[in-house]
């Protein structure tokens, strides 16, 4: 049998190189060249030929319509983030940090869902591993089919002989190919074993979770081209040492993107969170200065979030703008526009902001409460407990309209609040929730108004 011949591509510019070197020839960028296969005109066809169906030109109404299957698990915050259930022929990547509760999540999954036949293979584990995390869960399924392995070529021939409806990948960096030589975890070794892969779940309509490592930024290690690949990326988020666990989804072919799904880790494994909006508020029994409830929206869930913020005298020359959950260049935006707009200065003093819960709210529709919060901390005077606001501030210090008002509204008077405070083009032409709510249309009338 001929070996395959090994060639070296550039990330940088795509140029392709028959030895390694530590700089591209043509482009110049540094240690940019990963090892790759050079395709045999003999077995192109046979390898890659029929990658998701025949090789076939058909018109758009020739294409058969019907709907993607999906199987329904017993997590429903699982299945609202992946858009109703689990589509067969998908590939998920779930990412997050280590002891999050990844591999919890996939085990619990695939021993909840009964009408599939189930391979759950890891490549950290041993099998005697799994099983004392299932029987410390009470999860009770005999035949789960468990392989510890790292070569793709040997886990693919096992899954060809069992026919798995799902399969669980944990994970896809200690995974490698015998046509590459580079180690396993490499930019190679995991483009190359995800391809596969997904060549295998769309061939077969095997739904395949594959579980990705993060680096220190919270970023997905590997290449970037491993995103583009799946059907779904989702992140799992929060502290580790906190109970409560957000899994959000980046990328989605099936549904909602940013969907939010909730999990309260307990002794018996992830359990999921119904009315997230309850754990995000912190109830104070008086008001308190520098607290302001703001109702945001995560793919098609409207949520209650609280909003907390110190407004100190700074003793350094710059002073501090530090946002946990927010981004921290919108907080320095934000509060010159209080002060061009506003009439109120913060340069001398220090200003810390924070949603409650440890959730991360990427929305602008949160500037109107930021900067309720810094205001009512540096004035030292508390915001009525019924009341909530959402909007968005531009530079010119028009308050803008977010998308879903009526939602947002209705999810804040169902939490019993009485009181609004929103942007002139949310508010309803009938309101039908019976709270008052207070439309502006410049930053200047919300704080002549608090």
């Amino acid at each position: 049998m001929a070996k395959e011949k090994q060639l070296y591509v550039c990330d940088a510019c795509g140029t392709t190189h028959n030895k390694w070197a530590g700089q591209c020839a043509d482009c110049g960028a540094w240690n940019s060249l990963s090892e790759t296969v050079a395709p045999n005109t003999a077995k192109a066809h046979p390898r890659f030929s029929g990658y998701a169906g025949p090789a076939e030109v058909q018109t758009l109404h020739e294409v058969s319509q019907s709907r993607e299957t999906r199987t329904c698990s017993t997590l429903d915050e699982l299945d609202r983030v992946l858009g109703g259930g689990i589509v067969h022929g998908s590939v998920v990547l779930i990412g997050g940090d280590p002891g999050i509760g990844k591999s919890t999540l996939l085990l619990q999954t695939v021993a909840a869902i009964s009408q599939l036949k189930a391979l759950y293979v890891s490549g950290e584990e041993s099998a005697q591993q799994i099983s004392v995390r299932a029987k410390r869960l009470g999860l009770e399924q005999p035949d789960l089919q468990l392989l510890t392995e790292t070569c793709v070529e040997t886990i693919l021939i096992n899954a060809q002989k069992l026919k798995p409806g799902l399969m669980v990948i944990d994970s896809i960096q200690t995974l490698y190919t015998e046509h590459l030589q580079s180690a396993p975890g490499s930019v190679a070794q995991v483009r190359e074993s995800a391809a596969q892969l997904v060549r295998f779940a769309k061939q077969t309509n095997t739904t395949i979770f594959l579980v990705g490592h993060v680096t220190k930024e919270g970023a997905l290690a590997g290449p970037r081209v491993l995103e583009h690949m799946v059907d779904t990326v989702l992140y799992f988020e929060g502290d580790p040492g906190n109970r409560y666990r957000v899994l959000r989804a980046v990328k989605n072919r099936y549904g909602a993107v940013n969907e939010l799904g909730v999990f309260a880790m307990t002794d018996k494994g992830l359990k999921g969170v119904s009315n997230p909006s309850a754990i995000f508020l912190s109830r104070h029994e008086e008001p308190v200065p520098g607290s302001t409830i703001m109702v945001t929206r995560e793919g098609t869930r409207p949520m209650l979030v609280e909003v907390q913020a110190l407004v100190d005298e700074s003793h350094l020359g710059n002073p501090r703008r530090v946002a946990v959950g927010l981004e921290q260049n919108r907080l320095a935006m934000l509060l010159a526009v209080l002060h061009r707009h506003g009439g109120i200065a913060m340069y001398d003093q220090d200003v810390f902001v924070n949603v409650v819960g440890g959730v991360r709210v990427t929305e602008t529709g949160a500037d109107l409460a930021v900067l309720l919060a810094a205001l009512s901390s540096f004035r030292n005077k508390p915001l009525p407990t019924d009341l909530v606001v959402f909007g968005e501030i531009g530079l010119a210090g028009e308050i803008r309209p977010v998308p879903n008002g009526e939602e947002r509204l209705h999810e804040a008077a169902k939490h019993g609040f009485k009181r609004a405070i929103i942007a002139k083009a949310n508010a309803p032409k009938k309101n039908h929730t019976g709270m008052e709510i207070i439309a502006a249309a410049r930053l200047a009338e919300v704080i002549q108004h608090v």
